[in-house]
């Protein structure tokens, strides 16, 4: 049969890069892009969590790139990235994914801590990633980048201050790098997942998730990393080519749900 059909759906040899890739949504994407046939740089502080990935990735007959990397420093970040463009040849997919929570007030001892970390990691690392980053994607058939925010950045929970504001600034950063770059045909979009079985959840115990999903989802459960993976792969095909400064909200329902 004559496929009808122009845009493709497959991101088949790409270069993708994901931060965070260690756990979680990041390790989740990892492996999901590897299934789909693209190869996969992965960027963590987690070198033994990085390395069981890579191993993962491996063995399932991907091709894949570890690169353990403190996101908070520019420099380190930079020159991560740019080995990914001479290792491949190319970068044509960048998800910045990697995050964390330090829950503390703002008359706290460790704000300022969690304050500069929080955004060097959540926001600064993204921009520094994707400068890096633009001179493979220009070359790209398909440039897709992807800033993964949370349902933070549409409100905040108690003590969460500065991961709030980093997903908040990360959701503008994405709407600002989307008009800027935009002429060139570089997409660039968020992903904002609600409640996600992550490691950031893993210390709440599980019958108060139970309680917060009856209580605050449609979906009534927790959310699964591959879940978020798969949203961001939607984000990242060659054919989602006029998606551009979206946030994608993946949280079971909970910014829909009144009562």
């Amino acid at each position: 049969m004559t496929r009808l059909s122009k845009l493709s759906r497959s991101i088949e040899g790409s270069v993708a890069i994901v931060t965070g890739a260690a756990s979680g949504m990041g390790r989740a994407t990892a492996h999901l892009f590897a299934d789909e046939g693209a190869k996969v740089a992965i960027i963590d502080l987690n070198a033994d969590g990085l390395a069981q990935v890579a191993g993962e990735i491996s063995a399932a007959g991907g091709e894949v790139l570890p690169l353990t990397v403190d996101l908070a420093d520019r420099a380190a970040v930079t020159a991560a990235i740019e080995q990914v463009a001479e290792h491949f040849g190319a970068i044509d997919i960048l998800v910045n994914n990697a995050g964390f929570a330090m829950l503390t007030s703002i008359d706290a001892d460790d704000f300022e801590a969690a304050w500069d970390t929080s955004l060097a990691v959540m926001t600064s690392a993204q921009a520094w990633a994707v400068r890096a980053a633009l001179p493979s994607l220009r070359k790209s058939s398909a440039p897709r980048i992807v800033n993964i925010a949370s349902t933070e950045a549409l409100g905040a929970t108690r003590y969460n201050t500065a991961y709030a504001v980093a997903k908040h600034a990360s959701v503008g950063l994405t709407r600002g790098l989307a008009v800027d770059l935009g002429k060139e045909g570089i997409t660039v979009n968020c992903v904002c997942p609600g409640p996600i079985r992550t490691g950031i959840t893993d210390a709440i115990p599980e019958e108060h998730k139970t309680t917060f999903a009856n209580r605050r989802t449609v979906l009534r459960r927790y959310g699964e990393p591959e879940e978020v993976a798969h949203a961001t792969l939607s984000l990242v095909l060659p054919a989602a080519s006029f998606i551009t400064g979206a946030m994608l909200v993946v949280d079971g329902g909970v910014t829909i749900r009144n009562a």
